[in-house]
């Protein structure tokens, strides 16, 4: 395993075993590259805020992240507030809309429509701004975790076989059956601070340090500050910090600031938690009377994409399927050809990538012109992540700076 920045050499307690330990502690430190929901991944709110710093056992960075990777909850309830601020322009509900139809639709009624209380559209809702959740767990057959917005709640209940979505603004049912043996439905989305700490610490390298940066109290609970910071130039992301939970070694805040200073980009914690087993009617779910159900097959049966957005997602795919990650740690980038000449596509000219509507030229005004050896494109900023775009139809994207993917599509060149 690569060193570990620490002040302790101690690798592990006693009657433990070292070489193991190290070795699966290994797999749960990972520099951020591309989180995306795209993971996933704020400024501190009171409700958030660590009260005191509780006098514990010290330990060492290892050993907290052999803790982390030891961790073996399988109850628990509690609210989780989520805070994410990618410093995303105000593009008016166009995001919702785009994401609906990315994954086939999401509004009510009519033939082809989705529905509202589909998971794989409505929880995309996290990428962005304050929520609160409520989640429940019983083992890795019974999970739910519901979404309250203003006066209405969204819900997610994974009980047996049987997976349910439900809107109560709509008053629209999703269901699905889930496979035997299968964890958590949609866990691709992020939503507990354990969510995001097991993407963020998967395996470290000499270009990460990892160190313990103190205690905290979250939600009640005594807890260590596992802090994990990038160390090259060039990074967009400042720092990680996980407050772990003490004595079960659970995941109770994550935290992510970037480079750039103020606000953090994404802040997860929990507000309440408990470990104790929730009560069984916490999963059971019967559809409210005259709720509109869609089954799962057949909203993938009626959900029928345009034709020029076929012909976009092909294109975007055949790209895809090129895809290389060129750098290391956290300057790792992204890239791959679109296949799309003159830049982005802005439908009047017919592009390769399909008539968007003049998408292309919308999003365009948002980005920053820029030019070098490779020619000129333009890139899109984001507090975290940012992305080149260049006008022969060449992506590079990742954590870094606007000049580290210019200096990326050079090399490339």
């Amino acid at each position: 395993m690569a060193p570990i920045d620490s002040d302790d050499n101690r690798t592990a307690g006693e009657g433990e075993e070292p070489r193991a330990g190290r070795r699966k502690a290994a797999r749960y430190v990972v520099p951020v590259a591309v989180m995306g929901v795209a993971a996933a991944t704020i400024g501190l709110v009171p409700a958030l805020a660590d009260s005191g710093d509780p006098d514990l056992p010290k330990v060492t960075a290892e050993q907290l992240i052999e803790k982390i990777a030891k961790s073996d909850v399988q109850q628990l309830s509690g609210t989780v507030r989520i805070n994410t601020d990618l410093g995303l322009p105000d593009l008016g509900g166009l995001e919702s809309g785009l994401m609906s139809g990315m994954s086939g639709g999401s509004g009510s009624g009519g033939d082809g429509e989705g529905s509202a209380a589909d998971p794989s559209a409505k929880l995309t809702a996290l990428v962005s701004g304050s929520h609160t959740l409520r989640v429940a767990a019983d083992g890795p057959d019974r999970q739910k975790l519901s979404l309250m917005e203003n006066a209405a709640e969204y819900s997610l209940i994974h009980n047996g076989k049987d997976v349910w979505g439900y809107d109560s603004q709509s008053n629209e049912v999703y269901h699905s059956t889930a496979p035997d043996g299968a964890e958590r439905p949609e866990k691709d989305v992020p939503a507990t601070p354990k969510d995001f700490a097991d993407e963020a610490l998967k395996s470290v390298d000499d270009t990460t340090s990892v160190t313990v940066g103190g205690t905290a109290q979250v939600a009640g609970r005594d807890a260590y500050r596992l802090v994990v910071e990038p160390k090259q130039d060039g990074s967009t992301v400042g720092a990680i910090t996980v407050a772990v939970d003490a004595e079960t070694g659970t995941p109770l805040k994550f935290t992510l600031t970037p480079a750039s200073g103020g606000a953090a980009v994404v802040d997860v914690g929990f507000t309440k938690v408990s470990f104790a087993k929730p009560d069984a009617s916490t999963f059971d779910f019967t559809p409210p009377a005259g709720a509109k159900v869609t089954e799962a097959d057949e909203a993938g049966a009626g959900a029928k994409a345009p034709e020029h957005g076929r012909e976009a997602e092909g294109d975007l795919a055949k790209g895809m399927d090129g895809l290389k990650v060129i750098g290391e740690g956290w300057n790792s980038i992204a890239t791959f050809d679109t296949g799309a000449r003159g830049g982005l596509p802005t439908g009047a000219e017919g592009g390769d990538l399909g008539d968007l509507g003049g998408l292309g030229g919308f999003l365009g005004s948002f980005g920053d012109q820029v030019k070098g050896d490779f020619g000129s494109g333009t890139v899109f900023k984001t507090r975290l992540v940012n992305a080149l775009i260049t006008d022969d139809g060449k992506v590079y994207a990742g954590a870094v700076t606007k000049d580290a993917l210019v200096k990326a599509a050079d090399a490339a060149k």
